[in-house]
């Protein structure tokens, strides 16, 4: 069977650029991997003819033959039958990376590893999450160290190739058709033995110490939210990048409002007699006093909404509402005269009947009714 255009295997153009190929190299590579479909026939075919074709185009000289000559200017099965250059190398080594789970590889010398990420959590009012403000915190991080300067050895002394892996950090086991690459059990990836470690630093060429950080925190964050911090992280091994920081946002609770997203609740006490006859009554804001009006004859329960005096989301485009949830309070410690007074009133509203107490009416002729 005639062999198809190698740029047709791929899925791209004849001017692809590498990065191009290098991309549908790897999408096809993952998908029919025979670690992945075992039992496919055809998966296993379309590899190996991806793999014949990645070989082919990444290397300068063997796609300028094969623009010129078609599949009849180069010969797979000559001295390329191998890993190809260096393209196809580096594209067939991160495709092991995402399979068997290894890490990067910089030059063809140690391993490389990304630096893991750290977690700050950051205590702020409920008034700084809806304002903003910018702070500084003080994280742990990692630094030359001074004595032996980086190199891990005692001074005096110097770091030796790791005779393991000749100092490449890793080994590779033979498993069938494929090798697998393993970090180094000796050198544990740093590609270096190091026979008298530096006392400061116990050989491994940092010493931890605290930095501080500018940190922006936006109007309208809650409570669970990160901001993250490119790069800040634990720094990387052998050249790999850093990690990142996470500034996690905690809410410290408020003396007077609960935050529910964009809206803001808060319980109002009033004395039984407002409730009663009614009035003006100046409640808190985040953003000053307001007012609200208290009929006569308010109840346990009321709620009064006050329209944008909550917070303004992070991705909102108007602020949320104020509740206010109206307690009446009842009296306690009553003198004597108080309480003559207060028993005077109760006779005039039972005279009153059930115009005055419509609920507890309701409630007795209901209790009542049950009994019977």
């Amino acid at each position: 069977m005639a062999k198809r255009d190698y740029y047709e295997v791929l899925g791209v153009a004849k001017n692809a650029s590498d990065d191009e190929l290098k991309k549908a190299y790897r999408k096809l590579a993952m998908k029919h991997h025979p670690d992945r479909n075992p039992d496919s026939k055809e998966s296993e075919e379309k590899f190996k003819e991806a793999k014949e074709a990645y070989e082919m185009l990444s290397d300068e000289q063997k796609r300028g033959a094969y623009d010129r000559f078609g599949h009849a200017g180069v010969d797979p099965n000559g001295g390329a039958g191998g890993m190809g250059g260096a393209g196809f190398a580096d594209a067939f080594g991160d495709i092991f990376g995402e399979i068997f789970g290894g890490a990067g590889r910089r030059g063809g010398g140690a391993q490389v590893y990304r630096g893991a990420d750290l977690k700050y959590t950051l205590d702020i009012s409920l008034e700084q999450a809806a304002n903003g403000f910018d702070t500084e915190i003080r994280v742990p991080s990692w630094e030359s160290c001074d004595v032996c300067h980086g190199t891990g050895a005692k001074p005096g002394t110097h770091a030796k190739t790791c005779h393991t892996c000749d100092g490449s950090g890793a080994v590779r086991m033979q498993q069938g058709f494929f090798s697998v690459q393993q970090t180094c059990p000796t050198c544990h990836g740093t590609g270096k033995e190091i026979a008298e470690p530096c006392v400061a630093c116990d050989g491994v060429g940092r010493t931890r110490k605290n930095k501080t950080l500018q940190v922006k925190i936006p109007a309208g964050i809650d409570d669970g939210m990160r901001i993250r911090s490119s790069g800040n992280g634990e720094p990387g091994v052998n050249g790999g990048p850093p990690g990142d920081l996470y500034v996690e946002i905690h809410l410290k609770p408020h003396g007077i409002f609960q935050r529910d997203g964009e809206d803001l609740h808060c319980e109002l006490t009033i004395p039984f007699t407002t409730a009663a006859l009614g009035g003006e009554l100046e409640v808190p804001t985040l953003s000053g006093r307001g007012e609200i009006t208290i009929p006569e004859g308010t109840q346990t329960g009321k709620t009064f909404r006050l329209r944008g005096k909550g917070i303004r989301g992070l991705r909102a485009s108007y602020p949320g509402d104020l509740y206010c949830h109206i307690s009446v309070e009842t009296p306690v410690r009553l003198t004597d005269e108080q309480k003559k007074i207060l028993r005077q009133f109760e006779t005039s509203l039972s005279q009153g009947g059930e115009k005055h107490s419509p609920k507890s009416e309701s409630w007795t002729d209901r209790v009542k009714s049950f009994f019977s």
